[in-house]
């Protein structure tokens, strides 16, 4: 393969990936392995100072089970009727892998503002859905209320972190499509 090809397949890859929602998605999940090598692509996001603001913790085996007892007492301290907090309980045991996203920022650094760590914490969930994708895998990322509600704070977070949410992982049932239609290149690439 010629190199020009090589980049063609490497751009190729990056446009065919999609969020792909935990309905959609079955096992394989990541193994250990693999995440390790999308934890390193996460590493390569710039980052201004190696502050590294971010962390991972992989909620798989057990720990569905806990994180399924968390998301039903929030929906139920959040108000929510009896159904509702059984289908939140669902959303931590339906996909075969569940990776908490948790931003460490250090908002009194004194070269790394708050926006450049907050865009490192972005970049490296780029890099490492993009590294899923790459080995084959598909995934989504969740945010909402529950990364608010105190007790799942609590079990993700220590001083000075915050729960971004959640990538649901595992490989796609079918091809991913995007749900909106984007601009083209041109949109957002101009001169100066």
């Amino acid at each position: 393969m010629s190199t020009a090809d090589a980049r063609s397949s490497i751009l190729a890859n990056l446009n065919s990936r999609f969020s792909v929602g935990a309905k959609h998605l079955a096992e394989p999940a990541p193994s250990p392995q693999d995440l390790q090598g999308m934890a390193q692509a996460a590493l390569r996001a710039p980052d201004h100072a190696g502050l590294v603001p971010f962390r991972f913790a992989i909620v798989r085996g057990a720990a569905r089970e806990r994180l399924a007892d968390l998301f039903e007492q929030a929906a139920v301290q959040a108000g929510k009727t009896a159904d509702e907090a059984v289908l939140d309980r669902r959303r931590a045991l339906e996909p075969p892998l569940l990776v908490a996203v948790i931003a460490r920022i250090d908002t009194g650094h004194p070269v790394a503002s708050v926006h450049e760590q907050w865009m490192t914490v972005g970049g490296a969930l780029t890099n490492f859905l993009n590294a899923a994708h790459a080995l084959g895998y598909a995934g989504k990322m969740l945010s909402g209320a529950k990364v608010r509600a105190a007790p799942i704070v609590a079990a993700f977070c220590g001083p000075g972190e915050s729960l971004v949410g959640w990538v649901v992982m595992g490989t796609a049932r079918k091809i991913g499509t995007p749900k909106f239609q984007k601009p083209g290149p041109d949109e957002v690439l101009r001169d100066w």
